[in-house]
């Protein structure tokens, strides 16, 4: 493998890790151009709760803007470490105060259209101003999901809507809001967890819609965003029975590069969910996952934690050849360029467990 193939590689290994400093492994990782992106989790914040009639917790800006500060420096001049974030209001935003600790973007369903857009672009353009300045450079947000089932465990409020247009108007717009505060957004969670009636993390979904039903409901706010550009998406760990009802849409092909490439005409980098959720981890194993995973054209893998090094080694050892095309990703007007790849692969994908 040449140096810069292998340094394409590691740009789709996104990783977090433990503790609230760099540690010395992923340091030297980041170093050797052996990650693209580091994902910051509340486990990384130095927080104190202050005590009053209701006790707040309260993130320590100073030791957070110098984390962000060590990761970036800690990567060489050709290979540009970004810096990310799960920050999308309600019950998911790891960095509250001082911060603005925003309502669940649910809330948006009281107000009625143009307003919900315009307030949900003002919402994204300060949202995205204040993660620049604590150091950060893409937001695991807007959630593209549908809220249609009241009993779904892990969407629920954090959806713009309950209706696919709505839910398209509403996400876009804070998507735009966050670019021109200087933040890349990413689009969850395709190709849509709003109607599951458990949660990927701790078991593994599976939707028995018909194809019509996708189209006109999950799949909308997707398609939209592929045609405004939306610079990152998101697979999700759902098995959905009319597209491939083998294995999640995040290890699929007939999901990620039938449907969102190929047909839906994305062009934008594709990450995959996080890998050690059980919806993954319990059935298919992070190292294979995180290989089968390209072999779908996901551009990102995200194995959590650092502690899955076994699992990064084990993706970056599978054999690959460099992409016909450009391994750059220009995001126009969105202002940011980041290295992403879809290499074409020299062996089959490992074989993962069909369901």
């Amino acid at each position: 493998m040449t140096n810069a193939l292998a340094d394409d590689v590691g740009q789709v290994l996104w990783v977090g890790f433990h503790g609230t400093s760099v540690p010395e492994r992923l340091r030297a990782q980041i170093a050797a151009a052996e990650v693209g992106v580091v994902v910051v989790f509340k486990r990384n914040l130095v927080v104190q709760v202050v005590q009053g009639p209701v006790p707040q917790e309260v993130v320590d800006v100073a030791a957070l803007v110098e984390l962000d500060r060590a990761l970036h420096a800690a990567a060489p001049a050709g290979a540009p470490l970004l810096v990310a974030v799960d920050q999308e209001g309600g019950v998911v935003q790891r960095v509250r105060a001082p911060a603005t600790q925003w309502p669940p973007m649910l809330c948006l369903d009281g107000h009625p259209a143009p307003d919900d857009e315009g307030l949900a672009r003002e919402v994204g353009l300060a949202l995205g101003r204040e993660l620049a300045a604590l150091g950060f450079d893409i937001d695991f947000a807007p959630v593209l999901d549908v809220h249609t089932n009241e009993q779904n465990p892990i969407i629920g409020d954090r959806a713009f809507g309950r209706e696919a247009e709505a839910v398209a108007r509403r996400a876009l717009a804070l998507a735009a809001g966050l670019a021109q505060g200087g933040i890349l957004a990413c689009g969850k969670h395709f190709p849509g967890h709003g109607d599951t009636a458990t949660d990927s993390h701790l078991e593994l979904p599976r939707l028995d819609h018909a194809w019509d039903r996708l189209d006109a409901v999950e799949l909308l706010p997707f398609r939209r965003a592929a045609a405004a550009g939306l610079p990152m998406i998101m697979t999700a760990h759902v098995v959905f029975a009319a597209l491939d009802g083998t294995v999640p849409a995040t290890l699929s092909p007939a999901v990620i590069d039938g449907l969102l490439r190929k047909r839906l005409g994305y062009g934008g980098v594709i990450v995959s969910d996080d890998l050690d959720m059980n919806a993954i981890a319990a059935h298919f194993g992070i190292g294979d996952a995180a290989i089968a995973s390209q072999h779908a054209a996901s551009a990102a893998a995200r194995p959590s934690s650092s502690t899955n090094a076994r699992s990064s080694q084990r993706a970056r050892r599978t054999p690959m050849k460099a992409p016909k095309t450009s391994s750059i990703m220009s995001f126009g007007s969105m202002g940011f360029r980041t290295p992403a790849v879809c290499a074409a692969r020299t062996k089959p994908a490992p074989k993962v467990r069909r369901l």
